[in-house]
């Protein structure tokens, strides 16, 4: 199940180098976070991207990654908790959420526009492995939509399928990370708004030096991960419209 895996470790492994599980949502920002990384240590990074909750069923089965960066703070604390993390997760950033479209609806009146005959499928991440999708049910419930939308949801596996089925016009409408939509390459695609804050919890996420990496590269892992909390990896994550800790 991991012979990809294993390969890019060995790939990886004889030149210093780490490999990084990446929550879908982050994506974007890490190619920059990638790019930074190796100008400021010289250090390649390895990223996978997919949701949260699958990266930390394959963690738990041995998958050789070295840090892992959470869409949320509830599966690295689990990991944590297993003992598959050299230390407790710490927050790197808060996502927030969007409503996105191709089509021209009335995202001023969202509510009415997604209860309204034009919009037939409405893309969501996997609430049960993506903490953006379980956000997004959250808003729903906060709003009383969740009951009268329910037969349009469509859910993606991770946050990348759901931007998928948004940007190929296979849902109406969906609600994804502002990451996705302040990327260089879907900035200007389509119409989006802000979802209130105040009708999901906000979205932790979170990053761990996983036991693998503890063992196999402890020093570029702790360097990565320092990384992360240091002000050009911020400003970084500022960029994409994360809220920093």
């Amino acid at each position: 199940m991991f012979a990809g895996l294993l390969a890019i470790w060995a790939q990886l492994a004889s030149a210093g180098n780490i490999a990084v599980a990446v929550a879908a949502n982050v994506q974007y920002a890490f190619e920059d976070l990638k790019t930074a990384f190796k100008q400021e240590t010289g250090h390649d990074l390895q990223p996978a991207y997919n949701s949260s909750g699958k990266f930390a069923a394959q963690i738990a089965n041995g998958a050789p990654f070295d840090v892992f960066l959470s869409a949320d703070m509830a599966f690295p604390e689990k990991l944590y908790r297993d003992g598959l993390s050299a230390a407790a997760p710490r927050v790197y950033a808060y996502g927030a959420l969007v409503l996105w479209s191709m089509k021209a609806l009335d995202l001023a009146q969202w509510q009415q526009s997604l209860s309204g005959p034009a919009v037939s499928r409405i893309a969501i991440a996997n609430p049960k492995t993506a903490p953006y999708g379980s956000e997004s049910l959250r808003l729903l419930q906060y709003f009383k939509l969740d009951a009268a939308l329910q037969a349009k949801l469509v859910f993606g596996e991770s946050i990348a399928q759901t931007n998928q089925y948004i940007h190929t016009g296979a849902a109406d409408a969906g609600f994804t990370a502002k990451a996705a939509v302040l990327a260089p390459a879907m900035r200007g695609q389509g119409h989006w708004i802000d979802m209130p804050q105040a009708a999901y919890q906000p979205i932790a996420q979170g990053a761990v030096i996983l036991k693998y990496g503890q063992q196999h590269h402890p020093a570029v892992a702790r360097q990565f991960y320092d990384f992360i909390y240091s002000a050009k990896a911020r400003a970084i994550f500022e960029r994409y419209g994360y809220l920093l800790p």
